[in-house]
């Protein structure tokens, strides 16, 4: 595990030493930055101190533990033996250097930082977060009541200078402490830790099971129809008390305001999305939730709303909006808005509203009081989508309204691995990085395949009960209706091997569902997903065919637009090659970051395959020990 374990009395004796942040930042394997370096050395001896005068010196200490699943890592989790159970007791500690804050806006969970931009989350309520996501997580943890303890300690403040922090009730997973309460923070945690040694604690605690993370769909459903709860971390918290925020305000200043929400593959977003959605119509507030994929909106009416015509209806498109009232919702939440066009007139709009004067982007600012927008810039692989938070802050600061913007910096999807995601966007050249060799971090399997059977069948072999794997690919092969005898035509052909592409229509053809479906209906495996069913969704396993379209060629990647056969490149006039260039690298980012377990990729092209073998060389293996799926959709 990359989390740096010590005892609290090797804790400060190393930090005595002035060794402490270089011996963390090497568990760490990763670069890490001057003023994280400063904050550690600064923090962690202040809290060795405390355990040493606490007679805690036998406790084991927990650095940087990284959450399961998550890239989010938390400060210090100590582990040690209960003084009154004798049973294992953890205690989890978020260290602020924070010497003044206050509330933000009158808000019990949002808070203003001196010299920090945008709100924060109280710390009480993250610690809180942390405490609570564990015990979901941990199969260690199960079954135990109360099982983590929580607390923040803004070691460098005076009570005078963060008061509003304190109005918020505390428990005991969401404790408050300051520099001028020292002594009650050494009380707090003598009541939770015995002065007896940690190890065999700390032992079961990072080899712990992992119970798999809740699938998004049957999130959707709970949340919708039982008020079920995802716990919402960090930045995620923060975008969703801003939403509710931004709607009181709304109702009792009259004053419209824009969310805008960014984030990567598997930051979150969606799940921001779904619970502000719930929480709104339970308030019987006007709310609605809007995508421009027909994949993801139907899929979500299929599963969010089944059985309910009313819940069914919370779900539209970005392009229902053209005669809405204005400021008719309370919050419009447009989901995937990295796919919002410059105007909802299509083929299908009739005469009567096809004024192609009003951008998209106008009609759904003008369609609630708070419209909301959540967004990965990385995910724009269609001509004509335009959503970037440059565009709508920009439109919105045009019209005079208020805009909060959140970047959402962790990583839920790909095994919580932000390194995973980083090499994918310095491998596909998105960022200006150079590509680098993959060796493995311990969180999610990346494997390469020598031919399209190799790639199958290990992702049939993976698939299980609850348990789902998918093949995709980039758009290189025709795409061909259904037989007159109701099946699919094998349209992606490589060498002896073929399988057709998913169904065109959201009508199912034979067992093969709709495309909609494809996803997450068990019978999607077989055949092969595009960018734009697999866009919006994750798998436990993905296997990914990079087309001719994408090829290494003198020690990079290229890309051959000739070699697509998606219809909206044929056009140079429309499509210039710049853009086709990165609309076919963003396809890819999409298709190489569905997978919550691993990734599997198989090239058509030998000296791309060739060039793959020496990007991945994988020396770690993955270390995460997952207990059974057993949810459903």
């Amino acid at each position: 595990m990359s989390t740096f374990r010590i005892s609290a009395d090797g804790l400060l004796r190393l930090a005595g030493t002035g060794m402490l942040a270089d011996r963390i930042a090497e568990s760490m394997g990763r670069n890490v930055s001057p003023a994280e370096r400063r904050s550690w050395s600064r923090s962690l001896q202040v809290l060795g101190q405390d355990l040493a005068d606490a007679g805690l010196g036998q406790v084991e200490v927990l650095v940087e533990y990284q959450l399961p699943l998550t890239s989010k890592r938390v400060d210090v989790v100590l582990a040690g033996v209960d003084p009154k159970t004798a049973d294992d007791s953890y205690v989890v500690v978020e260290l602020k250097q924070w010497s003044y804050a206050e509330s933000y806006e009158g808000s019990d969970r949002l808070v203003a930082v001196e010299h920090a931009r945008g709100p924060r989350l109280h710390p009480g309520l993250q610690v809180e977060q942390y405490c609570e996501y564990l015990t979901d997580f941990l199969g260690i943890l199960s079954g135990h009541r109360n099982p983590v303890r929580g607390a923040a300690y803004l070691h460098n403040a005076v009570d005078r200078d963060v008061n509003d922090l304190f109005i918020r009730r505390a428990n005991e997973q969401s404790r408050i402490f300051t520099k001028q309460r020292r002594g009650q923070f050494l009380d707090y945690l003598r009541a939770h830790l015995a002065p007896k040694s940690g190890a065999a604690a700390a032992d079961r605690f990072l080899t712990s099971s992992v119970r798999p993370s809740r699938h998004l769909l049957a999130y959707a459903a709970q949340e919708l129809k039982e008020r079920s709860h995802f716990t919402l971390l960090d930045e995620q918290r923060v975008a969703y008390e801003l939403v509710l925020h931004a709607v009181e305000r709304a109702r009792s200043a009259d004053r419209k305001s824009v969310v805008v929400v960014s984030g990567g593959p598997g930051s979150g977003k969606s799940v921001i999305a779904l619970s502000v959605l719930g929480e709104l119509a339970r308030q019987q507030r006007a709310v609605m939730h809007a995508t421009g994929s027909r994949s993801f909106t139907q899929t979500l009416r299929r599963y969010a709303g089944r059985g309910s015509t009313r819940l069914k209806n919370l779900f539209g498109y970005f392009n229902s909006f053209m005669s809405a009232e204005r400021n008719g919702l309370d919050v419009l939440i447009c989901d995937e808005a990295h796919r919002i066009r410059e105007t909802s007139v299509n083929r299908f709009t009739p005469k009567a509203k096809r004024d192609k004067s009003r951008p998209q982007i106008d009609e759904l600012i003008a369609a609630a009081r708070v419209p909301v927008f959540l967004l990965d810039e990385h995910q724009v692989v269609k001509p004509g989508e335009l959503g970037n938070v440059e565009v709508i802050s920009t439109y919105a600061k045009q019209l005079n309204l208020d805009v909060e913007v959140v970047s959402l910096h962790g990583q839920f999807r790909c095994g919580g691995s932000d390194e995973y995601e980083q090499w994918v966007v310095d491998l596909l050249g998105l960022d200006g990085g150079e590509p680098w060799v993959w060796t493995g971090d311990g969180r999610i399997d990346v494997r390469l395949a020598e031919s399209p059977e190799e790639l199958e069948a290990f992702l049939a072999g993976k698939q299980a009960p609850g348990v789902t794997a998918r093949m995709s690919a980039g758009y290189c092969w025709p795409w061909s209706d259904p037989r007159p005898d109701d099946t699919l035509v094998p349209d992606v052909q490589i060498g002896g091997w073929s399988r057709p592409w998913n169904v065109k229509s959201d009508r199912s053809v034979g067992d093969a569902p709709g495309s909609a479906f494809w996803a997450t209906d068990p019978n999607g495996f077989g055949q092969v997903g595009c960018v734009y069913t697999a866009q919006g969704f994750e798998y436990a396993w993905s296997g990914v065919i990079i087309g001719p379209d994408l090829v290494a060629r003198d020690g990079r990647l290229v890309t051959r637009r000739e070699e697509s056969k998606d219809p909206a490149f044929r056009s140079r006039k429309a499509v210039s090659d710049a853009e086709a260039d990165l609309l076919i690298r963003n396809t890819y980012k999409v298709l190489l970051t569905r997978g919550m377990r691993g990734t599997m990729i198989y090239s058509t092209d030998a000296e791309t395959r060739d060039y793959l073998v020496s990007l991945v060389k994988v020396s770690r293996p993955v270390e995460t020990t997952y207990e059974p799926e057993t949810r459903p959709l």
